[in-house]
């Protein structure tokens, strides 16, 4: 069931969404050659505390880090650690907070200093395709619009789009439905009413869409080793379009 949300509730998830949005930023700008991604993990959690929040991530189904820190050909759901970063790794974050009973979830790919333009060119088409969803979430539009939009933005150029995992709704619960697939066909799935809020997250590859879980039970690869990007928002339909509430 589609939890819809009321004015006072969409207040609420924009102050979750902009102390996530600002842990996002805080954890971003910690991305260095030299840092370690548990490092990264620890910023974040200290800033998200700092607001009087909690990370929604940690302990999560068992997740050991306040944020999933993911490097390279890691997809998603990377576990911060002794890792250290590279020049020229591109590093994606995912984030959560809670506060007041309600979530806000925030994602984003960052250059680790100076990085070959292709791995510009996937980050820029994940951002890029994102802003295109982002674009037809219109009340009267329907779910696989979102999808479609992402899909047919990034597949021209060569990107794969991961299938196995995807989107969500959100509120009080870090994932309600629906879930929110980055592929779709234009003109199928649910309509999309006021009220609805939903984290789009685009999950782009380099090369193919393939991905394996590791022996960690977490760190999501692609299977050919090619880069991935992840960007995200939590986004509510209204009545006046989308409106993003994971702004800092």
């Amino acid at each position: 069931m589609v939890v819809l949300k009321t004015s006072k509730e969409l207040a609420k998830m924009r102050k979750a969404g902009s102390i996530t949005a600002q842990a996002l930023q805080v954890g971003g700008a910690a991305v260095k050659p030299g840092v370690t991604t548990g490092e990264i993990d620890r910023i974040i959690k200290s800033f998200i505390l700092s607001k009087g929040a909690k990370p929604s991530f940690l302990g999560y189904g068992g997740f050991p880090g306040s944020a999933c820190i993911s490097v390279n050909d890691e997809v998603i759901h990377g576990i911060p650690g002794k890792r250290v970063i590279q020049e020229g790794d591109i590093v994606s974050i995912d984030v959560g907070a809670v506060i007041d009973g309600y979530q806000g979830d925030t994602a984003g790919t960052f250059a680790a200093g100076r990085i070959s333009d292709e791995a510009q060119r996937l980050m820029d088409a994940t951002c890029e395709s994102l802003l295109a969803a982002m674009a037809v979430m219109q009340v009267g539009a329907r779910l696989g619009d979102i999808g479609h939009a992402v899909q047919s933005y990034v597949e021209p150029q060569g990107y794969g789009v991961v299938r196995e995992y995807v989107g969500h709704g959100i509120g009080r619960e870090m994932h309600e439905e629906p879930e929110v697939p980055n592929y779709g066909r234009p003109g199928h799935g649910i309509r999309l009413v006021a009220g609805m809020v939903l984290a789009v997250e685009p999950m782009i590859t380099q090369h193919g869409p393939a991905v394996k879980t590791l022996s960690d039970g977490w760190t999501v690869v692609t299977v050919d080793h090619g880069l991935a990007a992840h960007f995200e928002n939590t986004i509510a339909i209204t009545a006046d379009g989308p409106v993003i509430l994971t702004q800092p």
